[in-house]
């Protein structure tokens, strides 16, 4: 088997970098070589398997482009040096560094769409680069239909893996103690999370139930500004901010419920493995239709509008005031352990690499 090469920016954690670990990981596992290509730094927060192969070729730009042009030199040696591998590309710039720096070179080249794809800078480019590649992978039908018609003939829609074996999932399926009175997030500390609106909702939420607290798992450019928010609603006292985690399902399993307050999402990946703790989830119903995909409302989690306070407030408040209702939305969230194991999303992406192999490369310009 040709060595897969993921290329991300780098792994200080997150949604993106936990399916890189776990895919690394599963293929490893099976006797594929594996390396993971990091192009704007040398984090690996999630653990690699001792035969993944890391390999650093830049640290963040800051927009130089003499550290773009070294960062793309160094890539090309790495291609050519592994002239039999595989590119996946788990980033938009990914994409675009890779596309040049494997100019010329035969490789099958897979991308993996992260995001809302609506929501990039720079489009003509990123179109332009994913259209050099054999397969692009999105993780909902919503983002495939927002390309180009040449990028959507070559799309298939995949999600999220999910590794529910060990850890807290050798639990039972759903935690059958008490809940604690916490709420919990997961999530960088930026922008596209709105954890500005979660914090405005729980203080609504506080107003009748101050015995409850709001624990947000994560790191981020936001931090400071949300702490201030806090101060400014009266809430700071019963908000933590816990940073990163490197077990962060065991810290949120006996928590009452699981919050996504994002704007837009691919599928947030912390959010699925919430569901697969059995965790009452809330989240908005935010583009690119990653949380609608999983959650049926008021079956297996509850969907609430991007932006509205009031609504994620009260959603918040049913699942206080009803234990037994938290209970029934758990054990159904569970179900989706089965369909999102990381074996089955492993074989789909590998069977990508079968079904389109003839002709592989990384075109000419």
């Amino acid at each position: 088997m040709e060595k897969i090469v993921f290329v991300i920016p780098d792994m200080p954690g997150g949604g993106t970098e936990r399916v890189v670990a776990l895919l690394s990981n599963e293929y490893s596992r099976r006797g594929i070589p594996v390396a993971v290509l990091l192009f704007a730094g040398h984090e690996t927060a999630y653990p690699l398997a001792p035969e993944v192969e890391v390999v650093s070729v830049g640290e963040p730009s800051g927009g130089s482009p003499a550290a773009r042009f070294d960062r793309i030199r160094k890539m090309r040696r790495f291609y050519r040096e592994n002239k039999n591998c595989q590119i996946w590309a788990f980033s938009a710039m990914g994409t675009v560094f890779s596309a040049a720096a494997a100019l010329g070179q035969r490789h099958f080249f897979l991308v993996s769409e992260r995001n809302d794809p609506s929501r990039y800078d720079h489009r003509k480019i990123r179109d332009f680069c994913y259209r050099r590649a054999d397969v692009v992978v999105c993780q909902t039908d919503d983002a495939a239909a927002s390309f180009p018609a040449g990028i959507r003939k070559k799309s298939v829609v995949i999600p999220n893996p999910l590794e529910t074996k060990g850890g807290p999932f050798t639990a039972a399926a759903v935690f059958a103690e008490e809940r604690e009175k916490r709420i919990v997030a997961v999530g960088r500390l930026n922008a596209q999370k709105n954890h500005k609106l979660l914090l405005q909702a729980f203080a609504v939420f506080s107003r009748e139930h101050r015995e409850y607290v709001l624990e947000i798992y994560g790191q981020g450019e936001l931090e400071s500004e949300l702490r201030k928010t806090a101060e400014m609603l009266g809430v700071d006292s019963n908000v933590m901010f816990k940073g990163f985690s490197g077990h962060v399902l065991s810290d949120i399993r006996s928590a009452a419920m699981y919050v996504l307050s994002s704007d837009y999402e691919g599928i947030s990946n912390s959010m699925l493995e919430a569901m697969a703790l059995g965790l009452p989830v809330i989240a908005t119903d935010c583009p690119i239709g990653g949380s609608r995909m999983y959650i049926k409302n008021g079956v297996n989690g509850f969907l609430t509008p991007v932006g509205d306070v009031q609504a994620l407030a009260k959603a918040m408040t049913r699942l206080a005031e009803d234990s037994s209702l938290g209970e029934r939305v758990g054990r159904e969230a569970v179900k989706i352990r089965e369909e999102l194991a990381v074996s089955k999303i492993a074989d789909r992406f590998l069977a990508l690499t079968k079904e389109r192999r003839p002709g592989s490369c990384v075109k000419c310009w």
